[in-house]
């Protein structure tokens, strides 16, 4: 069973159309939207700051969400897809964008929406990912605009999140 804990008085809040994987842990100061997934040995941890992330988004396995106390909470928007083992900290990221397998995106980064962050890219504190582009690298670096191909990616991908969370609850 999934560990679902308050924080002082902060319960988390997870709409019903969400998946929780059985053995992921969110605590605290946590709002989940609808039709959301968060997978396998994830954690969501709002105990030092809030963490709000917004619809059709997808927390894959081993994924770290957490913010800054007192700083920096950490805002994550709609049809957001954030690869396995990536940690996301006390940043900003907007809609229809993916953050690859590993990556790290750090305090007060802005990640626009439709911007993909490759796989193993670290995107530095205050750095603003501009819209329409992928960015790769440590630190993370604007490499190309996105391809026709990767922008049909962004619009498809959380879908294909929502069915595969609906496998858990087939009878």
């Amino acid at each position: 069973m999934a560990t679902i804990l308050p924080v002082k008085e902060s319960f988390p809040f997870i709409d019903e159309h969400t998946f929780v994987a059985p053995n992921c842990t969110i605590v605290g100061d946590v709002s989940i939207g609808k039709h959301c997934s968060i997978w396998f040995n994830a954690v969501v941890r709002g105990d030092v700051n809030y963490i709000k992330i917004g619809d059709y988004s997808n927390i894959q396995d081993n994924v770290t969400i957490h913010g800054t106390y007192q700083r920096n909470g950490t805002d994550i928007g709609n049809y957001v897809n954030i690869g396995h083992n990536a940690i996301v900290h006390g940043c900003v990221i907007e809609d229809y964008v993916l953050i690859g397998m590993g990556a790290i995106v750090m305090d007060r980064a802005i990640i626009q929406s439709k911007v993909i962050i490759a796989a193993g890219a670290v995107v530095l504190e205050n750095t603003v990912c501009e819209s329409g582009y992928l960015y790769a690298g440590v630190p993370a670096k604007i490499i190309k605009p996105l391809t026709d191909e990767q922008m049909a990616l962004l619009e498809n991908l959380p879908h294909n999140y929502v069915m595969y969370s609906s496998w858990f609850s087939e009878k």
